[in-house]
């Protein structure tokens, strides 16, 4: 909308009766959340977006007719009878989709093309991974073991911050963590690094690294074996409609509760009277106040930009001073490759594979951090992402954003030939392993840690934020519970999303319904939810027009 037809909100006394009016800064998931769950509980919000799309990071694009979706691999809560299906009922996430679900989680496959298949299932797991390695029995069968438990357990806390639970939640969070509180505790204090130390095969040890895709790192044993088991109950599927799709809905959700979101509006910076947030001001000089500032932007910005650096915490310099410069502590950035395919692939193809890369072939991608590229057929986890009779194909592989940083601002004609470079790789690749395709091959569409970071605004091209399981784990758990996603000596303000609740969709979504159940408790409102129960089926014209990433493209 044209800043002429904007409404303004204007400074104002709240008289009796009025409703709260709070503003959300951005229309990510978090910020989305946010709205909602404010809106639901009776207060008066706007949400300012950069962008022309929801979702943040959690979107797509489109070239030639493919829509090359972004950000889901896994979504938590795509089950019934749990809280974090409860939360995306509640934001309408999944209103009239269906849900692809898999059996197996993914396949890793090494240089001579011996391969590992991760079913969800611990027992085939357990027969197939004895069957490639016998003399590793008893590692295989630990893992499977622990496996078995996890399935028994369905537990998601992402209702109610812990400050705020009641007796009765709190005693019922104790029922279900208290017996298994050893099996969390060890899988948690296991590195899987250490763990694969106990297997004789060399392929084995170096494949389960790769059970989400790209190998985290600094990751125990307990969010595979977490997640696998969720799959395992059809609660880590993937919704009809991908990334930008559960953006869409939420965004339906919240216009439909009386919200507004205003596109292409920057927010430069928040304004401040006497310690208190009462507003924002937009690129241009606009002024909008509200008793309510909510920041469900990028972090750093927030942080160095909107509030010039005046406020901070102990927490906050933690998180975007030393840890922003600890590279184990944040997800690199990703390197994406789309590919636009006539045709469509074998129903026994894998739907996902990590591929361990040779040398040589290290040698051929640029700034490959991980020696493994992961391809996924994504036309078969949604439909609508291809026109008919064609496919859609993601290779992504983990990369240093400063070597694209670097290479953009000083050698602009470079940078396009590394990318070209990336997309020839992927078309050999491709035809490498599936005999045929390189002339079906329509579009290749190359994304950079740097085009994410100039598409979504997030920093570093990082679209996860935090690590988990590192000590970031631990500040943002303390910004949470002790600070209530506050910042100490600043009122009126309150940080959702993903760099201040952690980096996961659900994760997300739950700060958005954490921050407002803190603000409902200063701005006198009571919090309320409840679910959408919205039946009309999803279909793709619900994305929208959607842009392309870069005007300009590969060969």
């Amino acid at each position: 909308m044209s800043r002429e037809n904007r409404p303004v909100w204007q400074p104002r006394e709240r008289a009796p009766g009025d409703r709260p009016r709070v503003i959300v800064i951005g229309a990510g998931i978090g910020g989305l959340s946010t709205g909602c769950y404010a809106e639901m509980s009776g207060a008066e919000t706007r949400i300012f977006e950069r962008h022309v799309l929801p979702g943040g990071c959690c979107t797509a694009w489109s070239r030639q007719g493919y829509v090359f979706d972004y950000c889901i691999e896994w979504l938590t809560g795509t089950g019934p009878n749990n809280d974090a299906n409860r939360v995306w009922r509640e934001l309408g996430a999944l209103d009239g989709k269906t849900i692809a679900n898999f059996e197996v989680f993914n396949t890793v496959v090494d240089e001579l093309g011996r391969a590992v298949t991760f079913y969800n299932d611990p027992d085939r797991l357990e027969a197939h991974l004895l069957e490639i390695s016998p003399a590793d029995a008893r590692p295989i069968r630990a893992f499977c073991r622990d496996l078995r438990r996890f399935v028994a357990i369905n537990h998601y806390p992402f209702l109610t911050p812990p400050p705020l639970q009641s007796v009765r939640e709190k005693l019922a969070t104790l029922r279900i963590v208290l017996p298994d509180f050893l099996l969390f505790w060890r899988t948690a204090a296991t590195r899987m690094e250490r763990f694969t130390e106990r297997f004789q095969d060399p392929l084995l040890r170096r494949a389960f690294p790769f059970i989400f895709f790209q190998d985290h790192e600094v990751f125990p044993l307990l969010p595979y074996l977490f997640n696998m088991a969720s799959a395992h109950h059809s609660n880590a599927g993937f919704p009809q409609g991908g990334s930008l799709g559960l953006a869409r809905s939420v965004e339906e959700r919240y216009t439909s509760l009386g919200g507004r979101v205003d596109y292409r509006t920057r927010v430069e910076r928040i304004l401040i009277e006497n310690d208190r947030a009462i507003g924002v001001e937009l690129r241009g000089g606009e002024r909008h106040y509200a008793d309510h500032v909510v920041a469900a932007c990028d972090g750093y910005t927030t942080i160095n930009k909107l509030l010039g650096g005046a406020y901070s915490s102990p927490k906050i310099d933690t998180l975007f001073g030393e840890m922003m410069d600890r590279p184990e502590m944040l997800y690199p950035g990703v390197v994406s490759a789309f590919v636009g395919v006539k045709g469509e692939f074998d129903d026994r193809d894998r739907h996902s594979t990590t591929y361990l890369l040779s040398e040589e072939d290290c040698a051929a991608l640029p700034s490959v951090s991980q020696k493994s590229l992961v391809v996924q057929l994504r036309s078969r986890y949604s439909d609508g992402f291809a026109p008919p009779g064609k496919s859609v194909v993601h290779c992504t592989y983990f990369s240093d954003y400063a070597y694209w940083k670097q290479l953009r601002r000083t050698d602009r004609k470079g940078y396009w030939a590394r990318k070209q470079e990336v997309a020839d790789f992927v078309r050999v690749f491709l035809e490498r392993h599936h005999p045929g395709i390189g002339p079906a091959i329509e579009v290749i569409d190359v994304a950079s840690p740097v085009t994410t970071e100039r598409y979504t605004g997030v920093q570093g091209g990082s679209i996860l934020a935090w690590k988990s399981f590192t000590d970031a784990d631990d500040v943002i758990t303390a910004l949470i519970n002790k600070d209530r996603m506050r910042l100490p000596g600043l009122r009126g303000l309150s940080l959702a999303g993903q760099w201040f609740s952690g980096g996961s969709l659900i994760k997300a979504a739950s700060s958005g319904r954490f921050v407002t159940q803190y603000i409902c408790e200063e701005l006198g409102l009571e919090f309320r939810a409840w679910e959408s129960g919205g039946t009309e089926p999803w279909h793709p014209g619900k994305l929208g027009k959607l842009p392309q990433l870069e005007q300009r493209g590969v060969r």
